[in-house]
């Protein structure tokens, strides 16, 4: 007897310290040596707690399946060119593709499609006097299976843009079918922050049409341009400027190609100024290579998000796969900018559907009640214990104790973030504890008004006890298991502090509490109990 109640004490001395060490920076700040081989991290703050930002991102589906059907049409057309397929017009309708061929050109053109589009299907053709109108098809499961990727995609690429700007514990998740939920705890800059998130950053380098341009809007814009604005800023004032500028509709490169961007300073002809250093992968560098040697003088245009940041002139054959965007750049912006590149782009333009800022004052106050109503509680509870169950009550405040200084322990080693709902489930648990030692102490007065023993009557009451311990907590478990898997944010925080609590309770409430009442018995051997 004396050696398990040894063991248990050890075991349950054990988990003491271990908590203690693991709660320590909560409470002091650990320099030098200590800081090398103790816990250095504190209990995270959720976005109810800190403040910060919370966003409801929704991808622009519609956009999207443009986008896409768009890239397979040009894709479509050039390898039609490719493999000598002769074609009078190609065009979109929604999600069709429509091409008009003569009927001879039929058998070359599915030969096309079945070999290098394995993801388009074949619809109607119609007859339209001498040719033939031919729908090609992206199948519904197959767009069902974009639009889920494009939102995997962009819940990755927001995730890396967040993680470069330097946020701690962000929660991101998908949230319905097309949309993304964001919280940045303590975040010092919400609208930058938002304009990182929100860029889509599609990177595009474009000739320029310079006869169109200098004809300006009053003349007819070529079928195969477009009319941008491109961007320019005073680097004495600030102020920003937009003028137009015609380039040719066709981008010869893409930021898909992208392997680095990074903040660089100077460099020829711009002095001082800040820019972004473009880094290509090989088959980047081969097309940029061979765009720089084909247009040697022509204005070649940087364009993201459709908008033009510079257009410089081509002086010469550029090999290596590096250029440089400038523009008047910030420090910040150019960080930012080089932060959505190397991110890569969105699939698809965002949405903000909802955008709530909480400040820190707010935060801190949460902090300030939600640490008063629990520690009200417990207070309360530890009267009434004691005042109702007396020196028995005693001993179950003892495991309430351990409770929380476990629960602590526990969040500070997973380096948990503590929201108001985890505060809430703290003070649930201490109710849970409480509710147990009422349960095993109404028991053991049963077994005293049987006439047993002290020792009899309080293994007795912990034995009847337990069975309706282990349902409560076990139920009160599974609740929690369903709250984690299918809640979000705050509601995950209730249930992860509600399943350890649970966890801890029945060791402390059952285990704790029970080897301290057998150590009294077996010390003192009392003939009466004070319950």
């Amino acid at each position: 007897m004396i050696k398990s109640l040894k063991l248990r004490f050890i075991l349950i001395l054990v988990f003491f310290v271990v908590s203690i060490v693991y709660c320590l920076p909560n409470v002091v700040e650990l320099g030098g040596v200590w800081k090398k081989y103790l816990p250095s991290d504190k209990i995270h703050l959720g976005l109810d707690l800190k403040g910060g930002m919370h966003l409801l991102l929704e991808l622009d589906t519609g956009k999207l399946m443009d986008n896409i059907i768009d890239r397979r049409m040009n894709s479509l057309k050039d390898a039609m060119i490719s493999d000598g397929v002769r074609f009078l017009g190609i065009d979109r309708k929604g999600s069709t593709i429509i091409v008009s061929i003569r009927p001879d050109q039929k058998e070359k053109l599915f030969n096309v499609v079945g070999n290098k589009f394995s993801d388009l299907k074949a619809g109607a053709s119609k007859p339209e006097g001498d040719l033939l109108s031919i729908e090609l098809l992206v199948p519904e499961n197959q767009l069902a299976s974009i639009k889920d990727n494009a939102v995997n995609q962009a819940l990755e690429t927001i995730r890396n843009r967040i993680d470069q700007f330097g946020v701690s514990e962000p929660v991101i998740v998908k949230q319905g079918e097309n949309q993304i939920l964001v919280q940045l705890p303590g975040v010092k800059d919400p609208q930058r922050a938002l304009e990182l998130i929100g860029k889509t950053a599609q990177l595009e380098f474009k000739l320029v049409d310079e006869d169109a341009t200098a004809r300006g809007e009053s003349g007819a814009i070529p079928a195969d341009d477009e009319v941008l604005k491109i961007r320019s800023k005073n680097r004495e004032t600030g102020v920003e400027t937009t003028a137009p500028i015609v380039l040719k509709r066709q981008a010869l490169l893409t930021g898909e190609l992208l392997t680095d961007a990074r903040i660089s300073m100077g460099g020829r002809d711009i002095g001082s100024e800040i820019s972004v250093g473009l880094e290509f992968n090989s088959e980047g560098a081969r097309i940029f290579d061979k765009v720089t040697a084909e247009n040697v003088g022509k204005r070649l245009a940087i364009v993201l998000d459709n908008t033009v940041y510079s257009a410089p002139q081509i002086r010469e054959r550029i090999s290596g796969g590096k250029a440089s965007i400038t523009g008047g750049f910030t420090m910040d912006e150019a960080k930012d900018l080089a932060i959505v590149l190397r991110a890569g782009a969105l699939p698809a333009p965002v949405r903000v559907v909802q955008n709530i800022t909480i400040g820190p004052t707010l935060g801190q106050d949460s902090i300030n009640k939600g640490v008063l109503a629990t520690l009200l509680a417990s207070i309360f509870v530890i009267i009434f214990m004691v005042i109702y169950y007396r020196y028995s009550g005693i001993i179950a405040n003892v495991a309430l104790a351990l409770n929380l200084i476990y629960l602590l322990g526990i969040f500070s080693a997973f380096k948990a973030t503590m929201t108001l709902p985890g505060i809430a489930g703290i003070a649930l648990t201490i109710g849970m504890g409480v509710d147990s030692n009422v349960l095993i102490f109404e028991r053991i007065r049963e077994e005293l008004r049987l006439g047993k023993t002290v020792r009899a009557a309080v293994d007795g009451g912990y034995a009847k006890a337990w069975v309706a311990i282990f349902d409560s907590h076990i139920t009160t478990l599974i609740t929690a298991a369903v709250l984690f898997i299918f809640g979000t944010g705050p509601i995950k925080g209730f249930a992860i502090t509600l399943i350890f609590g649970m966890i801890i309770n029945l060791f402390t409430a059952v285990f704790g509490s029970k080897t301290i009442f057998d150590w009294i018995l077996a010390k003192y051997k009392p003939r009466t109990l004070s319950i």
